[in-house]
């Protein structure tokens, strides 16, 4: 019987933020939240594969930013139980995975803690599971166990374990860890056999893991438990203590504990392991067709190949071209050579150094209560498509610089405009003159959709005075 409780870290960090898939990837949007291979999110697939492991239910440590993005994909999985911790600011593994291992003591003092990242693609689950219960009898022992990918080629874009003496049915002591190696280290790793890829994910008990942690890093261990002794629950969420929590050294967990502990153990894993951390790894793991093309949406090719073109509203068709990267999002087209795609980050920089907003979100912004999207803007007019859910309402608010109008395409409104209270149907619209506190709410039981016209002197999200807001926006 396994007995753990999962934590998936959902945060947007781990061998980077997620920029090298601009623009399909957002700092409000990344790629954890996304789907690059079927239906579901990455974040979703990472539950999913839990699914043949009993355990308590999930925990998860997200950015305050990302709260809702994770709040509705779980409620998309029907996952009702999970824990979302917020942290206010990241500080590295080392201390989200302490938060993780404090609160499911709270739940079980003798709890194991299976430490996953959200943003991770494994093809063979079986695999996966045979790994975790081998890791479960190290973990249960004492043991923190590391699980170390099975190399496949020689990469030089990962850090590496190197094994130690045999440990149980598949594991092995852990000799050391090294950093990133060059071309030609890497490829005397892959001969050696002793060597796996760091791949971020952990098995062990959560007492064990803050025993050592203590031994390393105390003062990372108080910091976490006063952010945890002062946190506050809202909604899904339960909200630390901001600045116990911004008292906390920022480390790796393999810096602060497993690099110097005597109880690292490692269970290889070989399951077609991926972090996805490129357009070409993303068109190494997809399907392709016989010119050797991967391809998402609506996409025509006439002779090319080797194309990974990825295609989210419009048609992209392509002639006489090979070995590119083409991904289409409504405000965005990326065109990159494949040599070329680990310098996409180098784009983001120069949006986010000319202050440009594409590096940010998404045309699509994903709010608590729904989705809006920005149709169209020019000098002092803006036009969005707002989708409200079913039951959900918009905060109570005004506006200093622009007045609205609001034209209803399905379902019905409630709409608050002053001192009134009203409904608004399909084809019918109504006004909200500037400075007006106004509300919008959908009662009904299919999702809301609208068309809302903005004028005004300024246009800029920030000109919003909440009132009243049931989501705990300010």
């Amino acid at each position: 019987m396994i007995k753990e409780i999962p934590h998936v870290d959902a945060r947007n960090h781990g061998r980077g933020s997620g920029s090298r898939l601009w623009p399909l990837s957002r700092q409000l949007h990344p790629k954890q939240f996304l789907s690059l291979i079927g239906e579901a999110t990455m974040l979703q697939e990472t539950l999913q594969r839990l699914a043949a492991l009993e355990h308590s239910a999930p925990l998860l440590i997200g950015n305050e930013e990302h709260r809702f993005l994770i709040a509705e994909q779980l409620r998309q999985e029907g996952i009702r139980d999970a824990r979302i911790l917020l942290e206010p600011e990241g500080r590295n593994t080392a201390p989200a995975i302490a938060l993780a291992a404090l609160q499911a003591m709270a739940q079980d003092p003798d709890a194991l803690l299976l430490v996953l990242s959200a943003d991770h693609m494994i093809r063979d689950v079986n695999a996966f599971h045979r790994s975790v219960w081998c890791a479960q009898a190290l973990a249960e022992q004492g043991q923190l166990v590391t699980f170390g990918v099975v190399p496949t080629h020689a990469e030089t874009g990962y850090g590496y374990i190197q094994r130690g003496e045999k440990q149980g049915d598949m594991g092995y002591r852990v000799r050391r860890f090294v950093e990133k190696p060059d071309r030609a280290t890497a490829e005397n790793y892959l001969v050696n056999g002793d060597y796996y890829w760091n791949s971020g994910m952990f098995l062990f008990q959560a007492k064990r893991y803050l025993v050592e942690l203590e031994r390393f890093q105390p003062a990372m261990v108080e910091a976490c438990r006063a952010a945890l002794a002062g946190a506050s629950e809202d909604l899904d969420f339960i909200r630390l203590d901001a600045e116990a929590f911004m008292a906390c050294p920022s480390d790796s967990i393999d810096y602060a504990v497993l690099e110097h502990t005597e109880h690292a153990s490692v269970v290889p894993l070989d399951a077609g392991w991926n972090d996805i951390g490129s357009w070409s790894a993303l068109w190494e793991v997809s399907s392709r067709d016989e010119q050797g093309n991967a391809c998402h949406g609506d996409v025509l090719l006439e002779d090319s190949h080797d194309l990974l073109v990825h295609a989210e509203h419009r048609l992209v068709a392509t002639l006489g071209v090979e070995n590119l990267v083409v991904v289409e999002t409504k405000d965005a087209v990326l065109v990159a050579h494949k040599n070329n795609v680990q310098d996409v980050k180098r784009i983001v920089e120069r949006l986010k150094a000319e202050g440009r907003s594409e590096h940010h979100n998404q045309r699509e912004v994903y709010r608590p209560w729904g989705v809006y999207d920005s149709v169209d803007q020019g000098h002092r007019y803006q036009v969005k498509r707002i989708t409200v859910k079913p039951g959900a309402k918009l905060s109570v608010q005004m506006h200093h610089h622009r007045a609205e109008h609001w034209v209803v395409v399905s379902g019905t409104a409630k709409v608050t405009n002053g001192d009134k209270s009203y409904l608004v149907k399909e084809d019918e619209s109504t006004y909200i003159p500037l400075g007006q506190v106004h509300a919008l709410e959908n009662p009904g039981k299919i999702p809301l959709e609208l068309i809302e016209v903005q004028s005004g002197s300024y246009l800029g999200e920030d000109d919003i005075v909440r009132f009243n807001d049931r989501y705990g926006r300010c």
